[in-house]
């Protein structure tokens, strides 16, 4: 009894070690010889990953960079690790951090930047 659980424990080992390897090989560009570059897609990612970028919306977003403020539309997608990925960055305005009026310019800059984004998409959507 002792001998046959000790193959079934054998076997399982086995396959959750095929199993990983497996997956660690199919997996683009995790794995790497040194030197080479990054391994193509399998066609199924690739054509994913295809699809994902003929979706691709404009989005806003802001951030602060050396004591600016900088509003911003993102053209993004979702990547294959199910994380938003961004395609293309534009900066739409920029002022200071520290301006008294920050909070209008701000709001001001969001409307706008939320316009364009709007106009981007459609504008997309007719092609």
């Amino acid at each position: 009894m002792g001998a046959l659980l000790a193959v079934v424990v054998l076997i399982a080992l086995l396959a959750v070690l095929g199993t990983w390897a497996w997956r660690v090989l199919q997996s683009p560009g995790q794995v790497q010889t040194p030197g080479a570059g990054p391994r193509a897609l399998p066609p199924w990612d690739r054509a994913r990953q295809e699809r994902a970028i003929a979706a691709a919306r404009w989005v806003t977003a802001h951030d602060e960079v050396d004591g600016v403020t900088r509003v911003l539309l993102r053209r993004t997608c979702t990547g294959l690790d199910g994380r938003p990925e961004v395609l293309e960055e534009r900066v739409f305005e920029t002022f200071p951090a520290q301006d008294p009026l920050w909070e209008a310019r701000f709001t001001e800059a969001m409307s706008g930047a939320r316009f364009r984004c709007r106009y981007l998409n459609n504008e997309e959507q007719q092609e």
